[in-house]
């Protein structure tokens, strides 16, 4: 009954999405509405067909950003997760700054972080490292502190050592909290990328918007967000997957969260 539910939901959720796109291209065509303003539907899909070659390159780029700065965040987090936790002195003194370091605006450090590793790849990465790192952290420590501290002391009775501790009861405890910020990070990544190439690149979507907007074909733009929320749905469903995989007797990880 569950399965035909999800089923249902999904089919229900397809259908207004497609609903919603023929609503836009009716008005786009029965409004006159010029291309450059709102493109319709149809056109956003021949601007796919027609720059798939050079929209795959700069999706390749993009990606390949988003995927090793988000795993550079994570592993990142959980060491500095894992210090946090232990030192109890070092979260005092690195947790202020740390919340901190999230008012500046991105859009203001970003600049600086081209003017100091240049052009290249490498700053798109430490761009989606900074947006990614402190929702990991954050989830993480969360769950570490979810702890039962009895069930500390008890595995300490037993004279289980703290790297089993770790690894047998604050891990698991911690990965419901720790997966919902890989989830809200994951989802960020792609938008990372994208920012640091705004800035500056020679291939990646960022760039390929850019160009898009400069020259008013808004429909390759248009193209180009649909790669962006396509790329930014899979990520999300990846972390979805290991999600599963790590904790299959989560019941709301199996179900969608419901």
């Amino acid at each position: 009954m569950k399965k035909l539910k999800n089923i249902g939901d999904r089919g229900l959720q397809a259908a207004f999405i497609l609903f919603l796109a023929f609503l836009w291209e009716f008005i786009s065509i029965k409004l006159r509405v010029p291309n450059y303003i709102l493109p319709a539907p149809s056109r956003i899909l021949m601007a796919l067909f027609s720059k798939r070659e050079i929209l795959w390159v700069h999706t390749k780029t993009t990606f390949f950003e988003a995927m090793l700065g988000f795993l550079i965040a994570i592993i990142l987090a959980v060491l500095l997760g894992q210090l946090m936790n232990c030192f109890k002195k070092l979260k005092v003194v690195l947790y202020p700054i740390l919340l901190i370091s999230q008012t500046v605006p991105l859009i203001a450090i970003a600049p600086l972080i081209l003017i100091w590793f240049g052009f290249g790849v490498m700053p798109k990465i430490i761009i989606v490292i900074i947006i990614c790192f402190f929702p990991i952290l954050i989830s993480f420590l969360d769950g570490m502190e979810q702890v039962d501290e009895d069930m500390v002391h008890l595995m300490q009775t037993m004279k289980a050592s703290k790297v089993q501790i770790f690894f047998k009861l604050k891990i698991p405890a911690s990965l419901p909290a720790f997966f919902a910020g890989l989830k809200i990070s994951a989802t960020y990544s792609i938008m990372g990328a994208v920012i640091g190439e705004w800035l500056g690149a020679k291939n990646g979507l960022g760039i390929f918007m850019t160009r898009a907007i400069s020259s008013f074909k808004t429909d390759e733009l248009f193209a180009d967000i649909f790669i962006v929320v396509v790329l930014s749905f899979f990520m999300f469903k990846l972390v979805k997957i290991f999600e599963i995989i790590l904790m299959p007797y989560n019941k709301k990880s199996r179900n969608g969260g419901k």
